[in-house]
């Protein structure tokens, strides 16, 4: 799974969809975080970049540089997961 470059999280407009490598829902289906506002950038440190991020209804935050790692543009594949005596167990 490829994670976000920093010339992408440059390039997003607001209604993009990433998606978070580790993060997951209670399905197992990654977490998506959609870009809601425009994407700042610095003229003086070009490898500087700030993304203002939505989750859910009530649920904000951003995205820098130093987190690019962990985005990704394509969606993951679901973890499989099931529970058996009360231990919920990941695949």
């Amino acid at each position: 799974m490829k994670t976000i470059t920093l010339e992408q999280a440059k390039n997003l407009k607001p209604g993009d969809i990433i998606y978070h490598v580790k993060n997951k829902n209670s399905d197992g289906t990654a977490q998506r975080w959609k870009v809601n506002g425009k994407v700042q950038t610095w003229k003086k440190n070009p490898n500087r970049v700030k993304v203002p991020l939505k989750y859910g209804l009530y649920r904000y935050d951003y995205l820098t540089e130093n987190e690019l790692d962990l985005v990704t543009l394509e969606e993951p594949e679901r973890v499989k997961s099931f529970t058996k005596n009360n231990i919920h167990i990941d695949l």
